[in-house]
């Protein structure tokens, strides 16, 4: 049985512009649109994806409890980490990365 993120990335696969490259930035898999990363992996069932701050605010959006990777991000930052830790929770993400492409 494959993965979260195997899961995710299959399902990707459907969206047309969407490449999983190396993250320059991030290290590990990113993804890009345009030629633009806008969501890079951290493990397995949890992703660094750019909604940009009117659209996290306006969908009412928190950045998880006891992040790891990013403890001290700023409220106002454009960037927002998406846990996922069921098949609902991988429907839910692909529904924000449609989000996210529209504003890149």
């Amino acid at each position: 049985m494959a993965n979260l993120k195997d899961s995710l990335l299959e399902e990707l696969k459907d969206i047309e512009g969407v490449t999983v490259q190396a993250s320059p930035v991030a290290g590990g898999t990113a993804l890009f649109y345009g030629g633009r990363e806008f969501a890079h992996f951290h493990n397995d069932t949890e992703i660094d994806l750019r909604l940009t701050k009117k659209v996290i605010h306006a969908m009412e959006l928190k950045h998880p409890e006891g992040s790891v990777h990013h403890p001290a991000r700023a409220i106002r930052s454009p960037w927002i980490e998406v846990r996922y830790n069921d098949p609902a929770g991988v429907r839910r993400t692909l529904d924000l990365i449609r989000v996210a492409i529209k504003h890149l």
